[in-house]
């Protein structure tokens, strides 16, 4: 597998940028770890509803409103990935100053652009 990601904001909706990207990084040999309200699963994906206590998360995918993040700033934090990404709509300058503080590469950009591209 390679690096492993973190999908905050995970959904079992077909229709949900989420969705989209678990799948597609799944299709991309990456391991996804998908995070989310309410538990699911997509492609034998299981959606946790708790942040995991792993420290080999590689990449932060961010699919929640900066309103929804402020819960979840500590643990993302804790988890000290290599990077964040803010997909469309998620941009939070809160977060993203918290987070190169503690020496995490901040990306405003969109995972499945990313992906698509192979700048991921």
């Amino acid at each position: 597998m390679k690096n492993k990601t973190l999908v905050l904001g995970a959904s079992d909706n077909p229709g949900r940028y989420s969705n989209m990207a678990m799948l597609q990084l799944q299709r991309k040999g990456h391991d996804v770890v998908p995070v989310g309200k309410k538990a699911g699963t997509v492609n034998g994906m299981d959606i946790q509803t708790t942040m995991p206590q792993t420290e080999d998360i590689d990449t932060v995918t961010l699919y929640l409103n900066p309103d929804h993040q402020k819960a979840y700033y500590d643990q993302i934090l804790m988890l000290r990935p290599r990077r964040i990404i803010f997909n469309p709509g998620t941009e939070n300058e809160e977060l993203e100053e918290m987070a190169a503080q503690n020496g995490i590469k901040v990306m405003e950009a969109c995972t499945l652009v990313m992906l698509n591209t192979g700048q991921y």
